[in-house]
């Protein structure tokens, strides 16, 4: 099963785990501290590229007829969507600017250019998902409901099409979220069994749609005339390009080995440090310079973003020197790598679990995309539990050092395999000569 118990699980101490909270809650009052005129600044400047680049596209497409025009028009507007999407509509939403009192920047006013509306992923989003991160059964964002990336989740046929599923799901990634939070939304108001537009959810999520849609594939084509189709189609590509790059960032953060799942049961008896201890073991990083984290939202700082998901994105770069930092100190792994590699590996998960669990060789205990305690009890590393200061150097022992040595005996586990099967085939072309 996933990690029920997070301590032994990071083979922490009490007085780890209450070192360790403090030291974070240390870095969140750093932080919160020195918010002032250059975050306010940064905002700002953002907002204004976003409504230069998506006024300039809409302006260019006017004339989107001209295949130069349209390449144009298409590529400002889409990194346009892109920037209000991941650095301005999440994060403000998160609530990361309401300490401005700008009421135009603020997590209580702001609407996306998203077909869902903020109120519905608010609820979902910022509650839900951020409250339960990666606990199985609670936590929806897991799967989003359609995939199964955890072997917590019984295997059931309909994931036989999972693979085409995350395809669909990927071009589509701002209908699957809308869709995702507005069923979360009529859940939490006990309004499922009401009809189409019969309850405050459905009227706010055809509201909602009927202004995207209306925007993006009647009013603005319209106002091109002649070059009206070309103009759909520019609209039609920005909301790909931007649906594909955001359902990228969030895979590689939620879904590449090392993003661990948890039960229930280690979420009912937690406290505040082990509630960071599972924000930091149930996501990842990916590697990114500033232009790449921009427009990832800083979601490159997945890690950071999990613990800290108030304070302000353009601070996690240097949140995420001191969280590296702590996980050296406390020997925990800090799980990142190239986007490349942390997509292909949560893609692997997608279609490996797409298979019946008789098809496949691990467990939910000691899988690479997914782990838990048990795995230490069944002697991947037996000792390494029991020492958490190495009595020769002095330093801390802990899950780090755990999957190195787990990895390291795998490796000669392997090695001596190949080397007996060697030996018997030797053995075997002996007899028979």
């Amino acid at each position: 099963m996933a990690i029920t118990d997070i301590k032994e699980f990071a083979h922490l101490s009490e007085a780890d785990m209450e070192a360790f909270g403090r030291e974070l809650d240390s870095i969140r009052r750093d932080v919160e501290d020195s918010r002032g005129e250059r975050d306010a600044a940064y905002i700002r400047r953002t907002i204004r590229l976003q409504r230069l680049l998506e006024l300039g596209g809409r302006a260019v497409l006017l004339g989107s007829k001209y295949r130069p025009a349209w390449i144009a028009g298409t590529a400002m507007l889409s990194v346009a969507k892109i920037i209000e999407n991941m650095e301005l509509g999440h994060n403000v939403m998160h609530g990361q600017w309401d300490w401005m009192n700008d009421p135009e920047i603020h997590s209580t006013s702001w609407e996306w250019d998203q077909t869902g509306p903020s109120e519905q992923w608010k609820r979902a989003h910022n509650y839900s998902h951020h409250t339960y991160t990666n606990i199985v059964g609670m936590d929806d964002d897991i799967g989003f409901g359609i995939l199964r990336m955890t072997r917590d989740e019984p295997w059931k046929p309909i994931n036989l099409v999972q693979p085409l599923a995350n395809i669909v799901l990927a071009t589509t990634f701002e209908w699957g979220i809308a869709l995702h939070d507005y069923d979360a939304q009529k859940q939490l108001d006990g309004e499922d069994q009401k009809g189409l537009l019969k309850s405050p959810a459905s009227r706010a999520f055809a509201r909602k749609i009927a202004k995207q849609v209306g925007k993006d594939f009647v009013l603005f084509p319209a106002l091109s005339g002649p070059a009206w189709k070309s103009t759909l189609t520019a609209n039609a590509t920005a909301n790909l390009v931007r649906n594909l790059w955001a359902y990228a960032v969030i895979f590689c953060g939620h879904f590449p080995d090392g993003a661990e799942k948890f039960t229930i049961g280690q979420f009912e008896t937690e406290t505040r440090p082990e509630w960071y201890l599972r924000q930091m073991l149930g996501s990842a990083n990916f590697e990114a310079g500033p232009v790449m984290a921009f427009m990832s939202g800083n979601l490159c700082y997945q890690i950071e973003h999990h613990m800290f998901p108030d304070l302000p994105s353009n601070r996690y770069s240097e949140i995420a020197e001191k969280v590296h930092a702590l996980c050296e100190k406390y020997d925990l792994p800090y799980t990142t790598g190239s986007l490349g590699k942390q997509y292909l590996l949560a893609l692997r998960t997608i279609h490996k679990l797409s298979l019946p669990d008789s098809w496949l060789r691990a467990t939910s205990d000691n899988a690479p995309e997914t782990s838990s305690e048990r795995r230490w009890r069944e002697g991947d590393s037996p000792t390494v539990h029991a020492l958490r200061i190495d009595p020769l150097t002095g330093q801390r022992r802990g899950l780090r050092s755990a999957m190195q040595e787990a990895r390291v005996s795998l490796r000669n586990a392997k090695k001596e395999a190949k080397r007996q099967a060697k030996s018997l085939r030797r053995s075997g072309d002996r007899v028979s000569l």
